[in-house]
């Protein structure tokens, strides 16, 4: 993604402060910024947009705000900056928690905003890849602990070897062109409903 091609969703009920915003995005390569204004359907304005970064700015952040911020960075899988003039350390590990990432106190400065975004782009990729890969990590568990429930059941009804029943279930998966888990899910299945 060249620096060019962003788009840029800036969320401020200051219009003033919103201006300077965009300034500083197009002055830093940003051609593509859309000011969208706080209020109903918000959520619903980021997603028709499909901005590649959220950028907000507000003066001192509530709980209800970040949760808001939540949703939209959950909802348009999109990375999000947050400017605020004044924050604590509550404020700050709710942020956190909202999953916004970067936030960014009293730094509002148009020199400063595009390596914000860079990083918050950045932390954004690093935190979805290690989600997918922690997804990955579980489905595999279960997989294998489905087919180690497939082998015992193999084991117990056709007195066969731990090693027999595992390839019994290859040969069973590779014949059908299935995945192995496939099978032994359906042998599961089966067990379970013929008791």
């Amino acid at each position: 993604m060249t620096e060019t091609s962003l788009t840029v969703a800036v969320i401020d009920p200051s219009p003033a402060r919103a201006a300077i915003l965009e300034e500083g995005l197009r002055a830093s390569g940003v051609e593509h910024v859309a000011v969208i204004p706080d209020g109903p359907g918000l959520q619903a304005r980021v997603a028709a947009l499909k901005p590649d970064v959220i950028v907000v700015h507000l003066e001192s952040p509530s709980r209800d705000v970040l949760e808001q911020m939540s949703g939209l960075s959950r909802q348009a899988e999109r990375p999000v900056a947050m400017f605020v003039d004044r924050s604590n350390q509550t404020m700050m590990q709710a942020a956190v928690d909202a999953g916004i990432s970067a936030y960014v106190v009293d730094g509002l400065r148009a020199d400063r905003i595009r390596s914000i975004l860079d990083i918050a782009i950045l932390r954004f990729n690093a935190f979805a890849r290690l989600q997918r890969e922690l997804e990955e990590a579980r489905s595999e568990l279960a997989d294998r602990k489905l087919i180690e429930r497939a082998k015992g059941i193999l084991m117990a009804r056709k007195s066969l070897s731990e090693d027999e029943a595992y390839k019994l279930l290859r040969r069973q998966a590779m014949n059908e062109k299935r995945k192995i888990a496939d099978i032994a899910r359906a042998i599961v299945t089966a067990a379970d409903l013929l008791g």
